[in-house]
């Protein structure tokens, strides 16, 4: 049996959307402004001590505002000699820009006293991805007697000729003291001048150690 009613559509009430400038009506973001290094610590003055070698002393001396102008006027960071000590003094100062700057003057410093010319250790100021490595030459292998004196020889070459052919294919800066090497570069440079020394004090003829530092270079050149 048919039925006679009509059928009963259902109309479905629409829920108003909310206006789309609610969004707008929130308040504007607030807008900081950077801290400065003195208030990234709560107001408290950072201090850095860099122990001076005896060795280094005189020639601190000579090259003292060297090493202090750029410090104190471009990095704005207090450096001072303590006399009694032996140390130098580094700490930051209300108007310092950056607290990374404290870290910076240190390693400066530090690369002085570890024997690199100031002309070379002011790049760690101006540059981020500069490292200082060291290492010993008992690290790679043990030697004694004339056996070092031979390998440290064959580091350094007639004239510093080897050291200097290293440091100019790797844009490097070396440092041999004694049993002690220093590297001044970027990661990737100093594993290529690293590797190299290696190979010196390992024992291989500068000859080789040239002719694969060349084909290194090469490829570092065309990565980059």
């Amino acid at each position: 049996m048919q039925s006679s009613e009509a059928p009963v559509s259902m109309e479905v009430e629409a829920v108003p959307s909310e206006p789309s400038s609610a969004s707008a009506s929130l308040p504007p973001k607030p807008i900081f402004e950077p801290l400065k290094a003195h208030e990234m610590s709560d107001g408290r003055v950072q201090f850095r001590k860099v122990s001076v070698p005896p060795h280094r002393y005189s020639p601190l001396k000579k090259v003292w505002m060297d090493i202090y102008t750029p410090v104190y006027e471009q990095m704005k960071i207090d450096i001072r000699m303590n006399l009694k000590g032996r140390k130098v003094e580094l700490k930051t100062r209300a108007d310092t820009p950056d607290v990374s700057n404290l870290q910076k003057c240190s390693d400066f410093v530090q690369a002085f006293m570890l024997g690199f010319d100031v002309i070379d250790a002011i790049a760690l100021l101006r540059m981020d991805e500069l490292y200082v490595e060291s290492f010993e030459i008992k690290d790679v292998k043990t030697l004694r007697g004339e056996h070092l004196s031979r390998a440290i020889g064959r580091l350094s070459g007639k004239g510093g000729k080897t050291k200097f052919a290293i440091e100019n294919a790797t844009k490097t800066r070396i440092v041999i003291a004694d049993t002690k090497i220093h590297i001044l570069g970027s990661f990737a440079n100093i594993k290529v001048a690293r590797d190299s020394l290696c190979s010196l004090i390992l024992g291989s003829p500068a000859g080789k150690v040239y002719s694969k530092l060349r084909a290194v270079t090469a490829r570092l050149a065309e990565r980059f």
